[in-house]
């Protein structure tokens, strides 16, 4: 049901991966940084896991010269037309109509995501009184991807990717409307919470895979950058109004609005985004959907995980898993502070808050080559401000220290941009799909783990212990990507040549 696009993705400080994350970013490059032929991944010996060679021109993005007339830049006039590259304009994005499409659909399904949230943390907190029961809850939002979220990621290589979300959107739909019935038993709503979460990966990843089709090279970046900021300011918005409405309305009602959320989703991809055929392959034996499906997941993990750039970035896009603690203690946390709903929807909108902010202001200050450098020890400071809750901190300090957190948060944004970049078409769902599968599983762990330790010893130290384990892993990770950061940045050989 609650969807990260990656790098959070991502959703949630993705990397929601929201796509990354989920993620979706600031005017840099639109080449593909990692294309270097020095650069190029190892080939992989067995042929299930063979991709194609990063480095190989057949496999880059074509320019665009004006033939479809959706996604053309202007043209210049003139008898001797130089191209000379503008900075790119959130206007010329949404310009595009399936662009708008597809942020429409999003901004849908997030706000109707982000309710629901709040309406089973209330729901479960409210039947149970457990904050590691809570946190069980709360971590099915994240944890089915594990089992399932990669094998069925692979489908957005090999179901045409329009049809593909919208059968997700109309089947989650189906799911949640189950779900806001009123005495519909909690085993059976948290079985109904991970068969709808699980359809969530592979919807991430045929998005993901469709932008670079629908949106020109020069404001792909842009592309993502606006999904991930719709996606946290949908977060933040969306928990304040959740609490507001889950205190009016009540939970069951709150889930409906999320069902409504997805049909509403599915039509408007059905009215404006095009079908678009398959991407070309290297032609493979006849195999069925599973083993396909399987194989190409395979691949996707070969293809992030055998290279020391794009493996960095992964490791430090899943530092989410301790910076969303405090989101899924957020119900019994509001409880120690005497709070109810609202005071839920606040502690979840603290952090989107803060990296909508931060995510525009490094946008704005910084180049791309600064951004690239600055996102280990981004990550660090995502994390610090969490160790403050070992204090006790009261509601109106606590919620600008989360706020800062997501602040530092941004740096998802400019990894994400630069894993989805790095990849060409063909292999391009898949490698998102493992990157945003370990986002969500890191989550959904970090989220379960804490949850044991606030029944323990309460949800402040719990949150409070998450950020010195994040301080500490990040640091490590930021020492790498100290020298890692080089390999990301490097121009490809035709870009020396201008």
């Amino acid at each position: 049901m609650l969807r990260q696009p990656g790098l959070n993705t991502a959703r949630r400080g993705s990397l929601r991966l929201s796509a990354t994350a989920h993620g979706e970013d600031q005017p840099i490059r639109a080449e593909k940084p990692w294309a270097d032929p020095g650069l190029a991944l190892p080939d992989l010996a067995d042929p299930d896991l063979a991709e194609p060679d990063l480095a190989d021109p057949d496999l880059a993005e074509p320019e665009l010269t004006g033939q479809d007339p959706d996604r053309a830049g202007p043209r210049l006039a003139g008898r001797h037309r130089t191209q000379t590259r503008a900075r790119p304009r959130y206007g010329d994005l949404f310009a595009i109509r399936e662009f708008r499409a597809l942020w429409s659909a999003q901004t849908l399904s997030y706000a109707g995501d982000q309710i629901a949230q709040v309406a089973i943390a209330v729901l479960v907190y409210a039947r149970t009184g457990s904050p590691s029961l809570t946190a069980l809850a709360y971590a099915l939002t994240y944890l089915p991807p594990i089992i399932g979220g990669p094998l069925l990621s692979g489908l957005a290589d090999l179901v045409p990717r329009r049809q593909l979300m919208i059968a997700l959107d109309l089947g989650r739909a189906g799911l949640v409307t189950i779900m806001s019935m009123p005495y519909v038993p909690l085993a059976l709503m948290c079985t109904l919470l991970f068969a709808t979460v699980l359809l969530g990966p592979p919807f991430a990843a045929a998005r993901a895979a469709l932008l670079p089709e629908v949106v020109p090279s020069g404001t792909l970046v842009l592309g993502f950058t606006a999904g991930n900021m719709t996606f946290q300011a949908g977060q933040a918005g969306g928990f304040l109004v959740g609490g507001t409405l889950v205190a009016l309305l009540g939970a069951h009602r709150a889930l409906a609005l999320d069902a409504l959320s997805f049909c509403l989703s599915a039509a408007v991809i059905v009215g404006w985004v095009r079908n678009r055929p398959l991407a070309e392959t290297a032609s493979a034996p006849q195999r069925s959907p599973a083993a396909a499906a399987w194989s190409a997941t395979r691949g996707g993990v070969a293809v992030v995980f055998r290279h020391a750039g794009l493996r960095t970035l992964v490791l430090l896009g899943w530092l989410a898993g301790f910076a969303v603690v405090p989101e899924g203690l957020a119900a019994p946390y509001a409880h120690t502070l005497g709070g109810g709903p609202l005071t839920v929807g606040l502690l979840m909108a603290a952090m989107p808050a803060g990296m909508v902010a931060g995510g525009m202001l490094v946008s704005r200050t910084t180049s791309q080559d600064q951004r690239v450098r600055m996102i280990g020890w981004l990550a660090a400071l995502s994390c610090a401000p969490l160790v403050c809750s070992l204090l006790r901190p009261p509601l109106w300090l606590l919620v600008p220290l989360l706020v800062l957190a997501g602040a530092a948060g941004a740096y998802q944004l400019a990894a994400a941009d630069a894993f989805v970049q790095a990849l060409p078409n063909a292999v391009r769902a898949r490698a998102f799909s493992v990157a945003q599968t370990g986002l969500l599983a890191a989550q959904g762990l970090g989220i379960l783990a804490a949850g044991m330790t606030a029944t323990r010893l309460g949800p402040q130290s719990a949150v409070g212990i998450a950020g010195v384990l994040g301080v500490g892993t990040a640091a490590i990770l930021a020492s790498i990507w100290t020298s890692a950061a080089s390999t990301v940045i490097r121009p490809r050989p035709r870009d020396r040549k201008r």
